[in-house]
């Protein structure tokens, strides 16, 4: 089944250019050149991922990213003209999966929609007890074949990455990872992500978030100081299931 991508972007020769591109990828796409009307089609089109751009002319990138991640976790792949440290860590915090600095290579861009989409679109293994990962008395619950979290018997809504970092983890309680370790288990298909390992911080921050009772006090994503983190839940008997 082909995949779908919505192009948020308010310069019609980018769209044109992207477009052109990823329907010969093979790729079904809609486009948008505002946010509102993008917000739309993120209900109606249920797109696998969206191209969004920062600079629009109604709702700013960083307000459209806030608002789909309320509701989906949908890969986002952003566009801006920004090219500092800040700016790209601020990127990673709204939500967004991935970014690429403009003037960039549509090649590029089509890369790098791939290399998310082959992360998102992994086949699901069978479902068995071994897939559920089940932790204090069921408190936080993994199911590794839906990539479903629940705590306190509610689902979490994470994004791809914040899913990747916590189920490694999770499957490896006590052992301690650098930052440069995670950053392994997120950077696949040989893409560089420059300035990433700094944004782990920032990932693990908006994990605790949602796992934990008190993010300040955390019991599941441990710092180990000069070292990095490690999953500190007491893992339930094999005998969970969702």
């Amino acid at each position: 089944m082909e995949n779908t991508i919505l192009l948020v972007d308010d310069e019609r020769m980018i769209v044109e250019v992207l477009e052109a591109y990823l329907l010969k990828e093979g790729y079904k796409v809609y486009s948008s050149d505002n946010g509102v009307d993008a917000l739309r089609k993120v209900d109606s089109v249920k797109p696998d991922l969206i191209v969004l751009d920062l600079m629009l002319p109604d709702l700013s990138g960083e307000e459209i990213c806030r608002l789909i991640r309320k509701e989906s976790d949908v890969p986002i792949l952003m566009l801006t003209a920004k090219s500092g440290e800040e700016e790209r860590i601020n990127g990673i915090v709204m939500g967004a999966d991935d970014y690429v600095t403009k003037p960039f290579s549509p090649k590029e861009v089509v890369v790098r929609i791939q290399a998310i989409l082959r992360r998102a679109n992994k086949q699901h293994p069978q479902q068995t007890e071994e897939n559920i990962l089940s932790f204090n008395h069921r408190e936080l619950v993994l199911d590794l074949t839906k990539k479903e979290i629940l705590f306190h018997d509610e689902s979490i809504n994470v994004t791809p990455i914040e899913y990747k970092l916590l189920s490694n983890m999770a499957k490896n309680p006590g052992r301690v990872y650098s930052r440069m370790d995670l950053l392994e288990k997120i950077q696949e298909d040989g893409i560089s992500y420059e300035g990433y390992e700094r944004s782990i911080d920032t990932h693990i921050k908006n994990l605790r978030k949602k796992v934990e009772l008190d993010p300040r006090e955390p019991k599941y994503i441990l710092t180990v100081f000069g070292m990095g983190y490690k999953f500190g839940g007491v893992q339930d008997a094999k005998n969970a299931s969702l």
